[in-house]
């Protein structure tokens, strides 16, 4: 039997391979990572794809049996013998040359839980205990790929990926509404007049919709704000790639604002050359002054502090 570093560089291609298919965004940003992150980078992605599919394709009665199995997988990839698929053996292999703390990736198991639960989230804060799990825990992963495990530095990755996730939900909204699913603050819906058992019975548009919207994504505009700190604390070459990653992302946000934040009557897409234009803008980064954490930064967030414990990092 081949060991696992046999069979890593052809487990990597297979990650990308599956991400080309699954992750287009993360894959084109992908492409400006230097190679020494390229491979481990899609590795985790790879991971973070494949254990949402193995919860979101099961239907709601076989999905706990199905957090278990992952949960088994992940366990066999700490104890460094996989299951035998390509990403589990590359994930196995990556846990163990960057010493990957395990709470991280637990984390993002964690959030998956949560939407097996079908939870629903009062207010912001809730709102970000979610995105800590299924969002910062993969910044955290990326940094410390990078070579970046200092809490400061963290801090700030988690603010890229929980941005990411609130311009995910307001892009969102009506698929998630159609699933039975909600994810905006209920108590921001309240307070904009709608009743939100009623809404999903019959998910369309409204002005108060879009208000709500459009209060989650001033929430992602501070917090991609705050990431932009970080992005100098990276390696030069690490930094185009997660330049472009916001950009594109923030995008979302910006062509859900330009219908007035309408992302029920269909999905807010970003343009091909709109993106090109972005990851060529993205590419400056590389040439941005280098930047450490200064006492002036912005704390990290509550809801994510717990990612950036001794035992997490």
């Amino acid at each position: 039997m081949l060991a696992l570093a046999d069979r890593y560089d052809e487990d990597v291609a297979r990650c990308r391979a599956i991400l080309r298919e699954g992750s287009k965004s993360f894959h084109a940003a992908s492409l400006l990572l230097p190679a020494r992150v390229r491979g481990p980078a899609s590795v985790v992605y790879a991971f973070c794809r494949v254990a949402d599919d193995a919860v979101d394709t099961v239907s709601p009665r076989q999905a706990p049996e199905a957090l278990e199995r992952l949960r088994a997988r992940l366990e066999r990839a700490y104890a460094g013998a996989p299951q035998d698929h390509p990403v589990d053996r590359a994930f196995a292999t990556v846990i163990e040359r960057h010493a990957m703390p395990r709470a991280v990736p637990e984390a993002l198991l964690e959030g998956f839980a949560w939407d097996v639960e079908g939870r629903r989230y009062d207010d912001l804060s809730g709102v970000l205990a979610y995105s800590a799990r299924v969002a910062s825990a993969v910044g955290v992963m990326m940094t410390v790929l990078m070579g970046r495990r200092e809490p400061a530095v963290l801090a700030r990755a988690c603010d890229l990926g929980a941005a990411m996730q609130l311009t995910n939900i307001c892009r969102d909204v009506g698929e998630d509404a159609r699933n039975g699913r909600v994810y905006l603050p209920l108590t921001w819906l309240r307070e904009a007049g709608v009743d939100v058992e009623a809404w999903l019975r019959a998910p369309t548009f409204t002005p108060s919709i879009g208000a709500v919207v459009e209060r989650v994504l001033r929430e992602a505009d501070g917090l991609y704000a705050r990431a932009d700190l970080g992005v100098p604390m990276l390696p030069r070459d690490c930094r185009p790639s997660i330049r472009a990653a916001r950009l594109l992302y923030a995008d979302i946000g910006r062509v859900v604002r330009a219908r007035g934040g309408d992302s029920v009557s269909s999905r807010a897409v970003v343009s091909r050359g709109r993106k090109l234009g972005l990851v060529v803008k993205a590419s400056w980064a590389r040439f941005s002054a280098d930047r450490e954490p200064q006492a002036g930064d912005p704390p990290a967030l509550d809801e994510v502090r717990f990612l950036l414990s001794e035992k997490a990092s």
